[in-house]
């Protein structure tokens, strides 16, 4: 058993039905909580921050305690969001990757959204067209 707190099946779950129906995604554990990836790039993962552990995301976040899920972002909105203030926080362990404080208030709507632009951000050509289509790949 897990030395550290798990994330609650219900946010998994929420964040599941996102990931699963996007072409070639696997879902894994992570060192800690759990991670979506496309190939071998990572486009989400949650986990749970517990008494300042681990610390980069306590840090990165403000919190030292709750759960967080860290996407990819680009153009525009990776500057947007990495300025915005919390629920959402910028990480420096990756240029592209923004974190989202997760409770109460998420928007469950926003974070689909987010986690499709997060898998557009790392996946592959030929798997952004099945879910983008040609004409929105600029």
């Amino acid at each position: 058993m897990a030395d550290y707190a798990e994330v609650s099946d219900e946010v998994v779950e929420r964040l599941r039905a996102v990931c699963a129906v996007l072409p070639e995604v696997v879902e894994e554990r992570a060192w800690r909580g759990i991670r979506w990836r496309v190939g071998q790039r990572a486009f989400a993962h949650v986990l749970e921050v517990e008494a300042g552990r681990p610390p980069s995301y306590a840090e990165a976040s403000g919190m030292s305690d709750g759960t967080v899920l860290t996407f990819r972002s680009e153009g525009p909105e990776l500057s947007a969001l990495s300025n915005a203030p919390l629920p959402f926080f910028k990480p420096r362990w990756a240029a592209n990757v923004v974190g989202l404080v997760l409770d109460d208030d998420t928007d469950w709507g926003e974070v689909g959204e987010l986690l499709l632009e997060s898998y557009l951000t790392a996946a592959p050509r030929r798997l952004k067209v099945l879910v983008a289509g040609p004409q929105n790949l600029g």
